[in-house]
């Protein structure tokens, strides 16, 4: 049985009701645009009912003939070239009342014979991926801003227009919960009307304020269809009516941690409740706007943090150079008078090593408190670091007596007794004080200035304020002129290093030397560092010193070595400020790179005091040295406050007891008593020993019957000159080929 085959006017029927079921635009235009044939989805949305009305009209005679041109154009360069043209996307003539976009392919339309006489177009609607497609790159745009950190208002501005382009006839606003987390103010709102929110500004959340009260009260989102009915509204209904908003969907606006910062909110002026599409592009808002708060609040933070001393609060120097030349300014422009006291805290060490650090940061942060609650809002507390503290009183008259009753009431308010550890303690403070503008006229000459007159203060006794004068001006220019000689012995060569041997008991053999700091000054001849370390490390000129003597300890040592002298290990002390130096292992390393001296002949004295400022890092920095193959000492063991547990993590090699244990030995029986408990206790810890400051025989005696490792002293050699040290190693080899002597001898 043969079915029957459909004629050619049943094919020509199903194609024509198949193509006219399909949504895309099918159509063919011939050589001048006239439409030839045309699906039923093109009839419709051009504004026909049956093709016949549309067959013979072009895309003029239909739409704005700016709309067209671009259209035409790609049909001519079609037929010309007689080349398809494939995904083109352009934007639909039909607009149906909101912006449509098509993609479109257009071939050429041949006869029998092959040659081109019209076009095929196809044309399909991507409104919806063009709107996702701009949405994605909004959402990348907002979170540039984030990242650039733009003003919140400005940020929250661009996040509600690219949710109102998305949603015609809605609008959108962010309120924000003010700093008592209480009430909403106006983050922005730039189509909602000026009078709806002044209206609303500062609001008090609740469980019946509105949609955007309601929200941040519940913390979770509120969709209100109709504010005209809804009892969210009951109260605020009338002042809404004017303004003919109907409905309003909000969602609180949270940090990760869940913390609501605000709402975000859109209206529309027609009841109903949000589709599924306005749904998503609240939540994305609100999501995005709590990155922006939280960004923003991390900054501030930050800038805080950058401003502001961490233990108190209060501004830190940072700040305080930022806004002293502010105030000065206006003290000139108003004939005013601005003092500045530079304090310090009398007893605060022995606190803080009696009752230990936390006591010691509660004592700071209530003697913060206690200058902040003396002092008007205008006038600066600035914390300097340790319990060192800057106060700055300006606008004030030009009275002496005003000022120091002022500054008196501050330094009796601090010495007030307050109650720490479960013990009453009284901390009193040292107070200097330089006016502007009698005292100087710069930031830096007041500090300088009231910081003389604080050591003035404790020279005369402590727990007093004295006012800066001319006595102290010279001292104080003393003292700069001191600074600016130690800068010029650091960049004219002055500084030179002298060597002290150190010598193993067991062997007798020079085995190590530290390296010691003078200064040849060109006036006053050679220089103990003892008279200008401490103005180094006030300074800051510690570090490039400090940087000189490894440079040139590691070369020096070196140089020794290609000499053909034996190899020995050189000691170089460490200050603070170095340790605290970020990448100052790195720096090690790079030196010991640069010298070409392996780092087994590198020995680093860090005292024990340094290392007890700051366990944790300090340890941390060991570890890192050990790592490179450097040993390390701790020297003047014994004078700090080591606790067992601390020392016990030390990555360190040796011990250096300290001079004024060994001083007095073999007479006082309780530095042989502590000097033997150390040895005893570094063995114990499998920890070599060295003993500083060894003059006589019967030091070196009790020493070696002790069980200590080595000495270091005038019993071998004062700290000499390169030269001299090595004629002592020369004699030492010299000496170490025959039998041994006796170490008496050495």
């Amino acid at each position: 049985m043969f079915r029957e085959e459909p004629d050619i006017a049943d094919r020509h029927y199903w194609l024509e009701t198949m193509v006219n079921h399909i949504p895309d635009y099918i159509y063919a235009k011939d050589l001048e645009g006239r439409f030839l044939i045309a699906n039923r989805a093109t009839v419709i949305d051009n504004g026909f009912e049956e093709m016949q009305d549309l067959i013979g009209k072009t895309d003029y005679d239909l739409h704005p003939s700016h709309l067209v041109d671009e259209i035409v154009a790609t049909e001519r360069q079609v037929v010309e070239t007689g080349k398809p043209v494939f995904g083109v996307e352009e934007r639909a003539l039909v607009d149906k009342g909101v912006e449509r976009w098509l993609m479109t392919s257009k071939v050429p339309l041949r006869n029998q014979q092959g040659a081109t006489i019209g076009v095929v177009g196809v044309s399909r609607d991507i409104t919806d991926r063009k709107r996702a497609e701009r949405l994605l790159l909004g959402q990348a745009r907002l979170l540039e801003l984030v990242a650039k950190g733009v003003p919140l208002n400005a940020f929250f501005h661009e996040l509600i227009l690219l949710i109102e382009t998305h949603l015609p006839g809605i609008i959108g606003s962010v309120l924000l919960l003010s700093a008592d987390k209480q009430h909403l103010v106006t983050g922005a709102a730039p189509r909602l009307a000026a009078a709806y929110c002044a209206a609303i500004e500062g609001v008090a959340i609740g469980p019946k304020v509105g949609s955007c009260g309601t929200a941040a009260w519940r913390g979770e989102p509120v969709y209100v269809s109709d504010i005209h009915t809804d009892p969210l509204w009951e109260d605020y209904v009338d002042l809404v009516r004017p303004f003919g908003y109907r409905s309003c969907w909000s969602m609180p606006i949270r940090s990760y941690k869940s913390q609501v910062f605000g709402t975000f909110a859109l209206y529309s002026c027609v009841p109903g409740d949000p589709s599924v599409e306005q749904l998503e592009l609240i939540s994305m808002a609100a999501h995005l706007a709590g990155i922006a708060i939280e960004r923003h609040q991390t900054e501030e933070h930050i800038q805080f943090m950058a401003h502001h001393d961490a233990l108190t609060g209060l501004p830190n120097r940072l700040l305080f150079e930022e806004r002293v030349a502010e105030i000065l300014a206006k003290a000139l422009r108003n004939g005013e008078w601005v003092a500045l006291a530079f304090l310090d805290l009398d007893n605060f060490k022995l606190i803080n090593d009696t009752l230990g650090h936390h006591a010691g940061d509660e004592l700071l942060r209530a003697v913060a408190g206690r200058m902040l609650g003396c002092v008007r809002k205008q006038d600066m507390v600035v914390r300097v670091g340790g319990d060192e503290f800057i106060i700055v009183l300006n606008g004030l008259p030009a009275n002496a007596e005003i000022v120091l009753s002022r500054l008196e009431d501050i330094r009796v308010a601090i010495g007030a007794p307050m109650t720490l550890a479960d013990r009453s303690v009284h901390v009193s403070c040292s107070m200097g004080v330089a006016c502007y503008p009698d005292h100087g006229e710069t930031a830096n000459e007041l500090l300088a200035n009231a910081d003389s007159a604080m050591y003035w203060a404790k020279e005369v006794g402590r727990n007093n304020l004295q006012l800066f004068d001319v006595r102290l001006a010279a001292r104080a220019n003393e003292k700069l002129k001191s600074q600016e000689e130690l800068r010029d012995a650091v960049a004219n060569d002055q500084l030179v290093l002298h060597y002290q041997p150190q010598m193993n008991l067991k062997t007798g053999r020079i085995f190590a030397a530290e390296s010691l700091l003078r200064w040849r000054h060109p006036e006053r001849g050679l220089v103990s560092p003892g008279d200008f370390i401490p103005l180094a490390e006030e300074t800051g000129l510690i570090v490039p010193i400090g940087d000189w003597v490894l440079c040139e300890a590691c070369r020096q040592n070196k140089s020794w070595q290609d000499a053909g002298l034996a190899p020995i290990v050189i000691s170089v002390n460490v200050s603070a400020r170095q340790l605290r130096e970020r990448h100052w292992v790195s720096r090690v390393a790079e030196v010991l790179k640069e010298t070409g001296l392996e780092p087994r002949y590198l020995e680093l004295e860090l005292t024990e005091s340094l290392i007890m400022q700051d366990v944790a890092s300090a340890v941390s920095i060991m570890h890192e040295l050990e790592a490179l193959g450097v040993h390390l000492a701790i020297d003047d063991f014994g004078t700090g406050y080591s606790s067992l547990s601390a020392l016990k993590s030390f990555p360190v090699r040796r011990l250096k007891i300290d001079r004024s244990f060994v001083q007095d030995i073999p007479g006082d029986e309780d530095d042989k008593a502590i000097t033997g408990a150390i040895i005893s206790l570094a063995q114990k810890l499998q920890i070599e020993v060295i003993a500083e400051g060894v003059e006589t025989q019967a030091q070196v005696d009790f020493l070696r019957a002790s069980g200590c490792d080595d000495i270091q002293g005038y019993f071998i050699s004062r700290p000499v000159e390169p030269d001299a040290l090595v004629g002592l190693l020369r004699a030492d080899a010299l000496q170490a080929g025959h039998a041994p002597l006796p170490i008496a001898a050495a």
